[in-house]
């Protein structure tokens, strides 16, 4: 079932706090669904669907987090999605959502995400004892990093890429963020200045990997009636994809791709566009690795060519393919599942609001989620 014309996003809304020292990520939620909803024009009364991801799973488990969630802003929803893919489950999440809208399940859906990554000192790297799989992988040294490290090695010495040409995402994310007043890092970024940064975990670099920071972000989605009345242009959820593949590096097969190769092409069919149509691009950079892997998979480029198509100028705001125009993870913001913010940027772009860098008169866009060791994607189609 397609969703095109179904589903609208009509409220956006990102914090600007980098860092919240002394705050709870529940205080965060509530600033940004409140925000989101002010931008909408509705209230907290007309939402009865509420989609989050709060984090590693406590004792009660993901939905727990939701439901503590939707307690803490006084809400009842009679639809909630915990589903906790890392990155990409704001994604999916939008994905589930919008079903839920367009089957009747729901009217008004808000898609929430924060965390105090920064100020609460967060271990990225190091799993709980004994969580899940990882217990497998985490106790020989398998950070975080090390495991992007792994698939950026392998593309490295599989299909030639190099170290400058990854430090080219990161270049262009910087140069993005320039013009963002909200974004983490401004300052000018050199090839240069990414391979004199200490290397993390070979071949990645400390300016190869994305900022940590607190933030949050939300969106309200919500059927065409309702959407003709909300306070802003709406911006139509013509397309979703979602897949997934391993957990473990280990069972990661092959190196070189992920599972946006599945996400990608439904996403694309359900909107009934192709890659050519789109105008931009808001694609998950935890690493600079992350973007080049998902340009491949996605079909932007052959396997192997994601390097030169780097150099070739792509992804500048004048090449084939603008991507992340707020700064992305590498510069602006990167509080954990930094999927949410990939939706904001791509609503704004349509709006003509972004804060980065804004295109000249947009009207279709694709935003993409990595979650996990590569282990996770989506991918939605955005229009106008």
């Amino acid at each position: 079932m397609g969703l095109s014309g179904q589903v609208a996003i009509v409220g956006a809304y990102e914090s600007p706090r980098r860092k919240a020292p002394g705050m709870h990520p529940f205080e965060l939620q509530a600033e940004c669904v409140r925000g989101a909803l002010e931008d909408a024009g509705l209230s907290l009364a007309d939402v009865d669907g509420f989609c989050t991801a709060a984090g590693f799973p406590g004792e009660g488990g993901a939905w727990m987090d939701t439901c503590e969630v939707a307690e803490w802003l006084g809400i009842h929803p009679a639809f909630l999605d915990g589903t906790d893919t890392g990155g990409a489950a704001p994604l999916s999440q939008a994905g589930h959502a919008a079903a839920a809208i367009a089957t009747g399940l729901a009217d008004v859906v808000v898609v929430s995400y924060a965390a105090c990554s920064y100020s609460g000192a967060a271990d990225f790297d190091t799993p709980p004892p004994g969580w899940g799989p990882y217990g497998y992988e985490a106790p020989y040294g398998l950070t975080t990093v090390a495991a992007y490290a792994l698939a950026a090695q392998r593309h490295m010495h599989e299909l030639g890429t190099t170290p400058e040409q990854l430090a080219l995402v990161a270049v262009q994310c910087r140069a993005n963020a320039a013009a963002n007043p909200d974004a983490r890092y401004r300052d000018p970024l050199t090839v240069e200045d990414v391979l004199a940064s200490p290397v993390i975990a070979s071949p990645l670099h400390r300016l190869d990997c994305c900022v940590v920071t607190d933030s949050g972000g939300a969106i309200v989605l919500t059927g065409p009636s309702r959407a003709a009345s909300c306070r802003k242009r709406p911006v139509w959820l013509l397309g979703f994809g979602e897949a997934a593949g391993q957990v473990q590096m280990s069972q990661m097969w092959p190196y070189t791709e992920t599972v946006a190769r599945v996400s990608g092409p439904r996403a694309l069919a359900m909107a009934g566009v192709t890659l050519d149509d789109l105008d931009c691009a808001q694609i998950y950079d935890s690493f600079t690795i992350t973007v080049l892997l998902t340009l491949e998979s996605l079909g932007f480029c052959e396997r192997g060519e994601g390097g030169a198509f780097v150099e070739s100028g792509a992804l500048a705001p004048a090449g084939s393919l603008p991507i992340n125009t707020d700064g992305g993870g590498l510069s602006s913001n990167h509080p954990g599942r930094r999927g949410i913010f990939t939706l904001i940027e791509g609503v704004r772009q349509l709006r003509g609001e972004s804060p980065g860098v804004q295109l000249a008169d947009p009207k279709l866009v694709l935003c993409h989620g990595t979650g996990g060791s590569l282990s996770a994607t989506a991918t939605v189609i955005l229009g106008i």
